[in-house]
């Protein structure tokens, strides 16, 4: 099974419950962006407080777990740690409301070839974690996501999630991380 098969192995799982979610970083990235190196399926969904022991408990009887007492770090942590059917890792976050409910709206339907189509996070919400997270090679993700793209994305829907975030965020200047990319992308375009 390759990582897109688990892929879709996930998010059909999430289908037949109705649970609302968007496939994030390393798939999502290839998509918007490069292709990377990337092991395992990251994931977000929404599921309400009164619904989350069930969720968590069908993942659990349809997924195996990566970790004992998976369960208890899924509700510390808010992410619950399975492997597909042939071992591929597949971080399950539990999304917050507020911002995650728009990433959910705002997710794409992308059919990657000879598979089901899955819902993808969009190039400017994959900006926007990249930014909040803030590592060097979250800035190099956005400005590669930025240049492919060819700067075609909602700039200012960009901007003002990452202003909202910016005072909640006290490791580094999320504003910043993306207006340096931002000004990357354009130099790069410029001599292409």
């Amino acid at each position: 099974m390759s990582l897109l098969e688990a892929m879709i192995e996930i998010a059909t799982f999430l289908e037949e419950r109705q649970v609302p979610y968007a496939v994030i970083g390393g798939v999502a990235l290839q998509h918007w962006g490069e292709p990377r190196l990337t092991r395992d399926v990251d994931v977000t969904v929404m599921v309400s407080q009164q619904d989350l022991d069930g969720f968590l408990a069908a993942a659990l009887r349809r997924f195996s777990a990566r970790i004992p007492a998976a369960l208890a770090f899924a509700k510390r942590n808010r992410v619950l740690l399975l492997s597909s059917t042939d071992g591929t890792p597949i971080d399950l976050t539990l999304g917050i409301p507020g911002y995650e409910e728009e990433v959910m709206r705002r997710a794409v339907l992308v059919a990657f070839p000879g598979l089901s189509p899955v819902r993808l996070i969009s190039a400017e919400d994959l900006i926007i974690h990249k930014c909040v997270a803030g590592r060097p090679r979250d800035l190099e993700d956005v400005e590669r996501i930025l240049v492919h793209q060819r700067l075609e994305l909602n700039l200012r829907y960009i901007r003002g999630w990452l202003r909202a975030f910016a005072p909640v965020v006290e490791q580094h200047d999320v504003t910043g991380v993306f207006e340096r990319a931002l000004r990357r992308a354009r130099a790069a375009l410029r001599r292409s």
